[in-house]
Formats: structure tokens, sequence, C-alpha cells
């Protein structure tokens, strides 16, 4: 099997090559060479998939069976057909890490793998779209299902698209799980958003990963939704965190209309706490029949807090800094419940 990996550093990209390589398979990777250290025993190719020359000079290295393309949330559809349409010829699939974002009635309705997709062009540069007053649909969303369609016109019945929600585990340079590690090491009171069964459906980057490359060797096409099939509950993904940092803190689970009047945000000062609807009903059903396995919670959390106690984080990301209520913030809510 020969596989082509657009991007392949880190994360999501990273778990993939390596475990394209563990199968005994040809990987080619394609990025800028900025953002991290080329994985051993690939064939590396440095360009901009922005530039045509770069993409005719990429296509000379294949053909490959598979190409698995990671790096696409950066860019906007028209840069994405710009690479469908330069490697059409040179490929035989095209597996596209897309987001549940695409979806219109997301996160407000609870979606399924045939629920309704934003308009968008396959050909719109990155002014097209826009986010709702109430933060949906979201630009981003409108962006992602151009870059769908751009995959489909090159593509057609020869695509994938994995729709995940939110994705942790080792390397992960968002800062999500990374946050509530570092807040459960540090102890003592722990603003935690109720109600605490509240299910949850993270995926860890190596299960999207396996996911991923078995698709690329797949025949079938359309989208998956990469999310956790049960849930887990809130409490229990705590749990894990205290437990794996030896951690003697204790959560206090504050109601959502405390913390809305309190001024957090959902979603980053709280990461992972959000209360529309439909952002923790996404409906994997056709995912799992494909053969998604997700590994328990308590796993991604102890590999992740091995990580970041011997590697820090991958790269330096803006979206790292957005993540964690601040600790004066936090105070003066514990203190307004006593």
């Amino acid at each position: 099997m020969r596989i082509l990996v657009i991007g392949g550093t880190w994360f999501l990209g990273k778990s993939i090559v390596e475990r394209a390589l563990a199968r005994g398979w040809d990987v080619t990777t394609f990025n800028r060479g900025r953002s991290g250290r080329d994985i051993d025993g690939v064939q590396a190719v440095h360009g901009d998939r922005t530039a045509r020359e770069d993409l005719d000079q990429l296509a000379q290295h294949g053909p490959w069976d598979a190409v698995v393309d990671t790096s696409s949330s950066d860019f906007p559809p028209r840069d994405v057909l710009l690479a469908t349409t330069a490697l059409q010829h040179v490929a035989r699939r095209w597996v596209h890490i897309s987001t549940v974002s695409v979806y219109e009635g997301w996160p407000h309705q609870p979606l399924t793998e045939v629920s309704p997709l934003l308009e968008c062009p396959p050909d719109a540069d990155e002014s097209y779209g826009y986010t709702g007053e109430d933060g949906s649909p979201t630009k981003y969303g409108f962006q992602k299902a151009g870059g769908e369609r751009a995959v489909t016109e090159a593509f057609g019945d020869s695509a994938v698209f994995l729709r995940p929600g939110v994705i942790l585990g080792p390397g992960e340079y968002v800062g999500r799980l990374p946050w509530w590690l570092n807040r459960a090491a540090r102890g003592g009171r722990i603003v935690a958003p109720a109600p605490a069964g509240r299910r949850i459906q993270p995926v860890d980057v190596r299960d999207v990963a396996k996911f991923a490359l078995d698709q690329a060797a797949d025949s079938t096409s359309g989208g998956f939704n990469v999310a956790h099939p049960e849930g887990i509950p809130f409490d229990e993904f705590l749990g894990a965190c205290l437990e794996v940092t030896d951690s003697t803190g204790r959560p206090v689970w504050v109601e959502p209309e405390v913390l809305a009047d309190q001024g957090v945000t959902q979603w980053t000062e709280l990461p992972l706490w959000r209360t529309h609807a439909g952002v923790w009903s996404v409906g994997s059903g056709r995912a799992v029949a494909a053969g998604l396995q997700c590994r328990p919670i308590a796993e991604t959390v102890r590999d992740t807090w091995a990580w970041l106690v011997r590697d820090g984080r991958p790269v330096d990301h803006p979206r790292w800094a957005e993540h964690g209520i601040a600790p004066e913030k936090e105070a003066k809510i514990l203190a307004s419940l006593s």
C-alpha cells in the first residue's frame, strides 16, 4: 500500500504516518517543513500546497493508492481544489479530515451522517461564509464544507470524509486535555461544569488515525462522524485527570446558569464544556459499522499526561492560549458559592 499524507509531522498527521509505517506501508509526506520533524522512514517532500508548481513536482513521486489530507483546516476550498485537481491522476482515493462543523444543524441539533451540510462552492476563497450571532454556523464550517465539495469534484465516489468533533491524545496542540490535566495537578477546589454526568464525545488521536488508514485501504466513500459512540461522563473524564496526576483536587460542580452569570466562555475557558443541545449528540453509527473503535478515556488521559511530562507540547500554536479559566476568575466563582 502506497499512501501520501499531506501534513504528517505532528498530532493526527504524525499518528497516521507512524501507524502506516507500522503496517509496512510505503509513505510519502508533503508539507512545508516548518512545524515538525519528518518521521523516519517516510519519503518527505517539502513544498507549498497552494503552489501549483510544488504540487506538480509532488505528483511526480506518485502514484499512490490513497491520499490522506490532514492539513486542510487553514486553507480555503479553492486551495483544496487546487491540490485535488493536481493529484487526481496519481491517487486512487482521497481521505479528507473534515469536521462536524460542516453540518447545518451543529451544534444545536442532534446529527447523523446523513444530516444536511452547509453550502459552499468548491472554488470559494477565504472570504466565503459567516459566523452567526450565537456562534453558529461558523465561517470555519462553511470553509470546510467547501473543502469537501472540492474533494468530491475531483474524486467523486473515491472520496472519504472523516468528521471528528474533538480529538484528544498525546501531541495535542489545541490544549483542551492538557489544560484539564495541568489544572488537576494544581489541586484544590476545581470549578467543573454541571451536570457531572453530562456525556462528551472526544476521540483519541490514535483511534482516528487507525480509522483513517482503514478507510484509505477500503472501498467505501462518503462521510463518517468520528465521535465516541456512547459518550463519556464528564465526571469520569475529570476523575481520570485527577487520578493520573495524583491530585488531591476536588471538583465543585457548578450549574451552567451560574457559569454564564459569571461570564465563563463555553468551549474555551472550561474546555469541552458546551451546553448546546447537539454538540455532544453526534451519531457515529456508520463509522462504528465501518470499524471505528474508541479506547477508554483513562488510557487517553494517562498517555497524554505522560507525553506532557516528557515533552511538553509539539509546536507553538495560538489556540493553546485560548483554553483555560484564569485562576483569579475561578477563585471568584468558588467564593461566590460559599
